[in-house]
């Protein structure tokens, strides 16, 4: 059978074959999103995750199972074909916070305190078992993206020994941190990614998607992600409250958080200006490189932390800043780097 003839064999089964379809905004990943309406009015969300292109559903069923269990609104699951990789999903609607706040800016401080809420009620409940390893090696590891996509497709390719050197130094950082006790991080917690429910109940009123790559992390992981978000500014003063709230809500020594938020921004966003390179090079999606400077504006904010300095020091060398010639060059390149 044919994909299309498995999807179709899905959505029978499950009752919504004769649904009429539109295509939704996707990630980064293979992954398709399409909403689809049945005649009596009502819709559901499907999720084509295609097993050949190294998708598995199974991460993202037992995630939302636990975020549900723990009341917090990730999509309920309405049929499932695990084998062909097709979820139904409950629809949670089109309220994206990203939306909400592009339309009515004066929204952004309420619906971060709603994020911000949801991030304290989740890291009082213990991480769940069977997830994936993304501790500190995995973490130093990650950032080798930003010299040999990034730098790379900037035209300074890394020196012999800087992969080595900018791992180790990022090990070092993240090792000395204040201990934590892991929470849930879900790992791409940011405005696009939630959806506003006000007719739900405290921190229900946050709608979760794409967490599927979630893992047991540093409580600052996932605050990192919303208040560093790659694909939109945040005010800074919201950004400041929204720090000093998670702080005093949760009762974490202050100093300790704000370096290790520092120390978890430098190596997200290390990361990220990897991938968002590769996204262009070498699959095809120049749309990302455009996102580069304000992952550069968040990466140096995170580096001016003193806890930091040797990592700041190191990355001077061999970082270049995204100029626009430089950026041109990474678009230059699109779709023709199999490696780096």
């Amino acid at each position: 059978m044919s994909r299309a003839d498995h999807r179709q064999a899905f959505l029978d089964r499950a009752g919504w074959g004769a649904a009429t379809t539109v295509p939704l905004a996707g990630d980064a990943s293979a992954r398709r999103y399409e909403r689809l309406t049945r005649a009596d009015g009502r819709t559901a969300v499907l999720m084509d995750a295609p097993p050949e292109a190294g998708n598995d559903v199974g991460p993202f069923l037992r995630i939302g199972a636990h975020l549900s269990g723990l009341g917090l609104s990730a999509p309920r699951v309405l049929a499932e074909d695990k084998a062909t990789g097709f979820l139904l999903l409950e629809d949670l609607g089109d309220a994206l916070f990203a939306r909400l706040i592009a339309e009515d800016p004066s929204r952004e401080t309420g619906l971060y305190r709603a994020a911000t809420d949801a991030l304290l009620e989740l890291h009082r409940h213990p991480a769940p078992d069977r997830l994936p390893a993304f501790g500190p090696p995995q973490m130093a590891k990650a950032v080798d993206l930003a010299l040999t996509w990034y730098a790379e497709g900037c035209g300074m390719p890394p020196g012999p020994d800087a992969v080595g050197r900018c791992e180790t130094l990022v090990r070092t950082a993240l090792d000395a941190m204040a201990p934590a006790r892991p929470v849930l991080a879900l790992r791409d917690f940011h405005a696009e990614n939630l959806i506003w429910l006000p007719e739900r109940d405290g921190a229900a009123r946050v709608g979760l998607l794409d967490f599927q790559d979630a893992f047991a992390g540093h409580p600052a992981y996932d605050l990192v992600s919303l208040l560093e978000d790659a694909r939109r500014d945040v005010d800074p003063e919201v950004r400041e409250a929204m720090v000093a709230h998670y702080i005093a809500g949760s009762g974490t020594d202050a100093a300790a958080f704000r370096t290790a938020f520092a120390t978890s921004g430098a190596q997200r966003n290390l990361r990220i200006l990897g991938v968002f390179a590769r996204l262009s090079m070498h699959f095809g999606k120049p749309q990302y490189v455009a996102l580069i400077p304000r992952v550069w504006a968040h990466l140096q904010a995170d580096l001016a932390d003193p806890a930091l300095a040797d990592l700041r020091d190191f990355l001077d060398g061999v970082l270049p800043a995204p100029d626009p010639d430089r950026l041109e060059r990474i678009k230059s390149l699109c779709g023709t780097c199999p490696t780096p």
